[in-house]
Formats: structure tokens, sequence, C-alpha cells
């Protein structure tokens, strides 16, 4: 169960100490099927298991991990539109007469009552946890869109969660433009083999996307001698977590190396497979969290 994107907000002391009571609170807002006449529906899973019995989180030491799950009906608009002109079409036909926007719009609603509940679900899962020693709220996704839908979720099931997006005192991108320029980097990183670069006076400036690429070769120096800035930069943690860090400071193609995945005993227990492998995610993430505070301060909310 390794992440692979992280997605990162923080929240103060005072509030990790809410957090003893996250398993009652999700147990009250667990994930329930989408209705007929619902589009979607948002609640708790439980991680490790299936069941009404089974528990809302798993927690090792200060972690606690959690899982946001939905449910979400599958019905195409262009399926409602094309309804809706033989509907349409059919009054014309029939009655003689041009069928005005508001008898439409009347259509239209009626036919998402009829359609609903035979549309498909999609179901999704997204995994987090809550670092509680250390201030951390860690979602397994790279779109901040989700990741804001899962807080709300969680901040609904608390009442109140103000964890906060991460504040970097240094800029990303002025800090990853000068680690792949001038090879200024911290010394447990090393360049992976990607990386982005954009021309930052103006929103429609040229964009240099590099992959499986070395970063030290000259032509990626030539973009940056014109101006170029570094958007997205594929890094290397203590040859142990490859990633590629973004701007925005959120953590893309996360990838647990072999140095990290040889301390992973054989388990044919599903249960202690996955509680090692929280353990081992949540121990190496810490370090690295924790180097990100440093190169960029990212002061934890007092």
């Amino acid at each position: 169960m390794f992440f692979r994107n992280l997605t990162l907000f923080r929240f103060s002391p005072s509030v990790a100490e809410d957090l003893d009571r996250l398993e009652e609170a999700l147990g009250e807002h667990r994930l329930r099927p989408c209705g007929p006449l619902e589009m979607g529906t948002r609640g708790f899973v439980p991680p490790v298991g299936r069941g009404d019995e089974a528990a809302m989180t798993h927690v090792v030491k200060s972690c606690t991990l959690l899982t946001v799950g939905s449910e979400e009906k599958l019905l195409p608009s262009a399926v409602v539109n094309d309804e809706l002109q033989r509907k349409v079409q059919k009054i014309a036909e029939e009655e003689g007469r041009k069928v005005g926007g508001r008898e439409r719009k009347r259509i239209k609603e009626d036919l998402l009552t009829e359609l609903l509940p035979r549309a498909f679900v999609r179901s999704s899962r997204m995994s987090a946890y809550v670092d509680r020693k250390h201030g951390w709220l860690v979602l397994d996704t790279s779109s901040r869109k989700s990741a804001e839908n899962a807080l709300t979720q969680v901040r609904e099931a608390l009442g109140s969660f103000p964890a906060v997006p991460l504040a970097p005192e240094e800029g990303p991108r002025v800090l990853m433009t000068d680690w792949l320029a001038n090879g200024n980097l911290p010394g447990s990183l090393v360049l992976g083999d990607e990386c982005e670069l954009r021309d930052p006076a103006t929103a429609t400036g040229a964009i240099a996307r590099c992959r499986r690429q070395d970063l030290d070769a000259e032509e990626v120096k030539e973009h940056l001698r014109n101006g170029k800035q570094v958007f997205q930069l594929g890094l290397v943690f203590d040859d142990r977590i490859s990633f590629v860090l973004g701007e925005d400071l959120v953590l893309r193609k996360l990838k647990f190396l072999d140095a990290v995945l040889d301390e992973l005993g054989d388990s044919q227990d599903a249960a202690a497979e996955m509680d090692a492998r929280f353990a081992l995610l949540t121990l190496e993430l810490e370090r690295l969290l924790g180097k990100l505070e440093e190169w960029f301060g990212l002061p934890r909310p007092e």
C-alpha cells in the first residue's frame, strides 16, 4: 500500500490532540451506497479489511491511516443531451410547436430522474494518513481538487480540522532551479532523469520537458541560461526514494527503491503485511518530509 503521490498539509500540536477521536468520528461518516437519485456519495471505508466490524483507522506509533471513499454515477452529458434532443424533436413533430427554455429544463430534469437509477456506479478510494507528532496530513494524490475534497470529508467528520496548505519560506521554483543549474543539491539528494522547464515571464511561455534524460547535459543547461526555470524536477533521496517534485511541492511518481523494499520481510498474513508496509512507509516519509521542511522552510502552524 505504498503511496504513489504526496499532497501535503500541516496542522498544529493543538489540532493533533483532537485526532485521538478519529476512529469514532470516521465511523459515524462511513461511505454509504449511492441512492437511486443521487449523483454521488462520499465517506470513509476501513483501510484494512471490510465490513461493519472493520476498524476505520490503522495506527502505527504517531501515524494514523485512513481511507476516503466515493461512489459516483456515470451519466455522460452526451447521453442526456441526445435523449433530450429526441424528446424535443418528437414534441415538435407531434404538436407542431417549439419547445421553450423552461420546458427544455423540465424535460431534462425528468430525464435525469429516469436515467440515474440505471447509471453505472464508479467507486474510488484515496489513502491518507495523519502524523500527529510532526503535524503532517499526507494524501496519496497529485490532484489539489481531490486532496481538498478529502480534507473536507475529514473536517466534516471531526467538526473542525484546521490543516493548512504548505507555506514555504524558500521559493521552490527558485531553489530547484539553483539545484539544477549550479548543482547545489543537499547532500542527501541527487538528480533523477526528468524535469519540466518553463519561461516564467508569460503564462504561455515556452515549455521544455525532459524524460529519461541526463539532467547535467548541456542542452538542459542551455534552457536555463535562456531564462527558463524549474517547475518539476526528478530527484532521488538517499538512494531510497525517487520522485518528481513540483513547484507546488506536490511529490509525483513516488517510488520506493530496492534499498527500502529489501527491508520488507515475507508474510503470509495480509494484515501483518499491511502493518509492515505502513510502518515502513511512514518511517521513510518521516525522514523525507523532515528534509523538505528544512530545505524549503515549511513551518508547522502554532
